[in-house]
């Protein structure tokens, strides 16, 4: 009986172990699926952690060869380059007449058109040639030169030289003797004044009238101004009611010189020592 009762009480006490442990096991397995978040993100952050692995270095940048230096010496070199061309040509159209300078290019043209001879060695040759090519470009630059300043030269020969080198047509067979009166318009012929009241005025020289028809019997009279036309035909028009005048000459027909205009007689196809000026 006794032994029944110790039997009993082993089973019972085994029984309550073994519930004891599986709750255990139950209570362990539930607290650690309770935050289940934490579980997986701590595992994953230490999957990886674990599986990272560092960032590849940046590739190293080839140090670049800075063209700045030579870009800057080429433009400075250009620029001065440009800089004493112009000077030069400038200096040569102060110092130097047009054909002064021509003829100091033949010595450009000569070295340009430079050849060794034919029994001259390889390398004579070839400085020749290099010595040629050199010179081919001032050479050229010079014929350009001077084409341009031919043009620009006739231009303004235009406005500095009369319109002709024969200001009057050629006098009669008949008036050969005839001698050439020179008047000026401006205070020989007209007085020109000018008063704040009324502004400017011009007045008739008194007995300018009588004075041309007198005078009309023995000379050509030639009027040479350096007015503009468009004010000495009209003046003369008024002026000259008998017509006395036979020729006028403006501004056109004048030399212009250093600021001035002048009359250059020696273009009115007289005879110099026939003409008198007034």
């Amino acid at each position: 009986m006794s032994s029944i009762v110790l039997r009993s009480r082993t089973i019972s006490n085994n029984f309550s172990s073994k519930s004891i442990s599986q709750r255990g096991l139950c209570s362990g397995v539930v607290s650690s699926s309770s935050d289940p978040s934490k579980g997986t993100i701590t595992s994953s952050q230490s999957i990886l952690s674990d599986q990272s692995t560092p960032p590849p270095p940046a590739p190293k940048v080839a140090p670049q060869v800075s063209g700045g230096k030579i870009w800057s010496f080429v433009k400075y070199g250009l620029i001065a380059g440009v800089t004493g061309t112009t000077g030069y040509a400038g200096y040569l159209s102060y110092k130097c007449s047009c054909e002064e300078v021509d003829h100091k290019a033949k010595a450009l043209r000569a070295a340009a058109s430079y050849a060794p001879s034919e029994d001259a060695s390889a390398i004579d040759k070839y400085g020749g040639l290099l010595y040629s090519a050199a010179m081919t470009v001032p050479a050229k630059a010079l014929e350009s030169y001077l084409d341009l300043r031919r043009l620009v030269e006739e231009h303004l020969l235009e406005y500095t030289e009369p319109t002709s080198d024969k200001l009057l047509p050629d006098l009669h067979p008949l008036e050969q003797h005839v001698f050439t009166l020179v008047l000026d318009l401006n205070e020989t012929l007209l007085y020109t004044d000018w008063k704040r009241e009324r502004g400017w005025r011009t007045f008739k020289r008194p007995g300018v009238d009588a004075f041309l028809e007198h005078l009309a019997k023995f000379y050509e009279i030639v009027v040479y101004s350096d007015q503009m036309n468009m004010y000495v035909d009209p003046v003369c028009e008024r002026l000259d009611t008998n017509h006395c005048i036979r020729y006028r000459l403006s501004r056109g027909a004048t030399k212009y010189q250093d600021g001035k205009h002048y009359r250059d007689l020696s273009k009115l196809n007289r005879d110099p020592t026939k003409i008198l000026y007034m």
